[in-house]
């Protein structure tokens, strides 16, 4: 569905993005993520068909960007960071002023806006002007937008910013739901929201892919080791013996105290030695049961600090051209939300 070679985007001596080369199948629902001025937002506004590439090649449904940008716009929906609202007008003016725009069937337009009215819960606000919105409202209706005309390939950048914790729930389920008729990359810095939602992850860092696969691969590849997280009921002493002295343990570490006499350890093994047996009969035959056993994986957040720390390590930048491609980043992504909406207003409850 989505083909990118070897695309590059440069500023003069800077490389904001770097012969990234990934794909994403139809129905696939792709997180993509980087830290601050990683390249994330360039990289999507030359989907979009918004900037230009320096290099590389960019396809939508075997459409090229460069070559045939209009067949690539009429599939694709994009959500920018700042939703490009019209704060003047209602939310059914919007809608309506928006599929003029996208060029859609005079017939269709008002079925189709009834139906992405009731699929993001807007209906209660649809004569309301936006400007007096709260901040969760515009979101969706930047939502919204993007769903107009249909498009095959959804790009969300940050969909649930400002959302409360019910809204964002909310949002994440029509994100899944839409993943069954959509294409869809999704850019945020939630790490929980990309577990929930995203079946491949995308982890970019100066301006270079890092990572590629799913969540759990990745969890996985990068740690070295197994933990467990065991409760045991037992003098804290014996217990941190007897869990150090087990071949393939490497770290133990006391989690807390759940009771007199009854710990939370968390240990750390050799991902090659299986130690839960020994574990098991080790306290078995010194009369300490166990009450609680489970394995745990790195999560996404300390996988993401891993990749992108080790990449900002391993590449070899002076601290001016790293500060100076950020500034080029934001640059380009603040003439994307100016561009394309006046400066909202002050948001009304």
């Amino acid at each position: 569905m989505i083909e990118i070679q070897n695309l590059t985007k440069r500023y003069g001596q800077i490389v904001a993005v770097d012969n990234l080369n990934f794909t994403v199948e139809k129905g696939e629902i792709l997180g993509f993520l980087g830290p601050n001025g990683a390249g994330k937002s360039t990289t999507m506004n030359i989907i979009t068909g918004y900037l230009p590439s320096t290099e590389g090649t960019v396809k939508v449904s075997g459409f090229d960007i460069a070559q045939e940008p209009n067949e690539v716009k009429k599939r694709i929906g994009y959500l920018p960071e700042n939703p490009p609202l019209y704060t003047d007008m209602t939310v059914d003016e919007y809608l309506n002023f928006v599929s003029q725009l996208k060029k859609v069937e005079k017939s269709k337009r008002k079925e189709q806006i009834s139906n992405i009215v009731e699929l993001l819960r807007i209906g209660d606000v649809r004569k309301r002007l936006i400007k007096n919105l709260s901040k969760g409202y515009k979101q969706r209706v930047g939502v919204a937008q993007a769903l107009i005309g249909n498009p095959e390939v959804l790009i969300l950048d940050e969909p649930t910013v400002g959302l409360d914790p019910n809204q964002i729930l909310e949002v994440r389920n029509v994100i899944k739901d839409l993943g069954k008729e959509h294409t869809i990359i999704l850019s945020t810095h939630i790490m929980q929201e990309v577990k929930a939602v995203c079946e491949r992850v995308v982890i970019i860092n100066k301006g270079k892919i890092v990572a590629v696969d799913t969540p759990e691969n990745l969890s996985k590849s990068i740690s070295n080791s197994l933990r467990i997280v065991i409760t045991v009921a037992g003098p804290k002493s014996s217990v941190l013996d007897a869990l150090k002295s087990i071949n393939g343990v490497n770290r133990v570490d006391v989690l807390k105290k759940k009771e007199d006499d009854v710990f939370d350890y968390v240990v750390d093994s050799d991902k090659e030695i299986d130690v839960r047996k020994t574990i098991f009969f080790e306290f078995a035959k010194l009369g300490y049961p166990i009450l609680e056993f489970r394995t745990e994986e790195m999560d996404l957040e300390e996988v993401f600090r891993e990749l992108t720390t080790k990449s900002n390590n391993s590449i070899d930048e002076s601290p001016e051209d790293n500060d100076s491609k950020g500034a080029e980043e934001e640059n380009a992504s603040s003439e994307v939300s100016d561009e394309s909406a006046p400066d909202n207003e002050k948001e009304v409850e």
